[in-house]
């Protein structure tokens, strides 16, 4: 369940803006504030299944966008890489690469 909710928050960062406010307010609620269900469907007056088929099909939208666009992908990829480039030459302590690696992964 952690390692969906950690893919589900990283396709929530990456592809937010391609959902509507209610989604985005939806998912916001649901996955990084982690009120219930009932707890969102008080705040929008509606029932605890429209919340739920709500987050569904959102999280298939996001699920959808990723298979398309792959950002999360290559953003774990280029972690991973950093990652292996910075093992690299951590060896040879060149200080001016290890500032540059790192100046990459805040880029992400």
């Amino acid at each position: 369940m952690l390692e969906k909710t950690t893919r589900i928050n990283f396709l929530f960062d990456f592809y937010q803006e391609l959902l509507t406010p209610k989604q985005q307010n939806y998912m916001e609620m649901y996955y990084l504030e982690d009120l219930s269900l009932g707890e969102i469907s008080e705040s929008f007056e509606v029932s605890r299944q429209a919340v739920y088929d709500n987050i569904k099909r959102t999280e298939a939208m996001l699920e959808d966008y990723e298979s398309k666009l792959k950002l999360y992908e290559k953003f774990e990829k280029r972690k991973e890489l950093l990652e292996l480039i910075k093992v690299q030459f951590t060896n040879q302590n060149d200080e001016e690469l290890f500032k540059l690696i790192e100046s990459l992964k805040e880029l992400d």
